[in-house]
This record gives structure tokens, sequence and C-alpha cells, in this order.
């Protein structure tokens, strides 16, 4: 990837990041709900897409970004949990690394091609 579209990435990134952590803290809407662990599904997608676009970003930082994200996901759920209408779930922040550790092995192959 050109590095001169790096800093586009790092600015969508940041601006996905504040939109994420926006809608985490409004109340949440009705979804179907097609399978029971949903909600799990969804997070690990999320912080899965999350660490992709920062790794597009960012190509040297994988160890940074997973921890950073994982940072930004506990942060997100404590602020739930301040919030009357959400609730903070360690579960969530669980499936949220899981979506990142299925990652690891697309960003060491990366790294090792750089």
């Amino acid at each position: 990837m050109p590095a001169t579209v790096r800093p586009l990435l790092r600015l969508l990134f940041v601006i996905v990041l504040l939109a994420v952590f926006w809608l985490a803290l409004l109340p949440a809407p009705e979804v179907p709900r097609l399978v029971v662990w949903q909600d799990k599904i969804e997070h690990a997608v999320l912080f899965a897409t999350l660490a992709l676009l920062a790794l597009a970003a960012w190509p040297q930082q994988a160890l940074r970004i997973a921890c950073g994200l994982l940072l930004y996901g506990a942060a997100m759920e404590v602020a739930q949990a301040l919030t009357a209408h959400r609730v903070g779930d360690p579960l969530d922040w669980l499936a949220d690394a899981t979506g990142l550790l299925v990652l690891l092995p697309f960003a060491r192959r990366r790294q090792d091609r750089l």
C-alpha cells in the first residue's frame, strides 16, 4: 500500500473509533436476533475490522494496535456501565479480544512480508 494513503487510513481509523464509541453509548436499538451469541459475534467482527483498518494504517504496530484496542474495548464497557440505558459486559470485552486474536496469524504473516 502506498505510504501516501496511510495518513487517510489513520484519519479514517480515528473517526471510526470515535463513531463506534459514541454509538456504543446511545440506547441500544432493537435488532432482530438471529443466533444466541449474535452480540458477541458482532463485537468480534467489529474489533477484527478495527484491527484490519489499523494494521493497514500502521503495518509495523500489530502488538500496539492489539493492546490499544483491548484498552479501548475495556473503556467502552466501563463507559456503558456508567450509563442508565446500557450495560457493561465483560463477555463483550472477551468477544472483542477474540476478534483481535483471529487476526494475529494474518498480522504475523504481513509483518514477515514487510
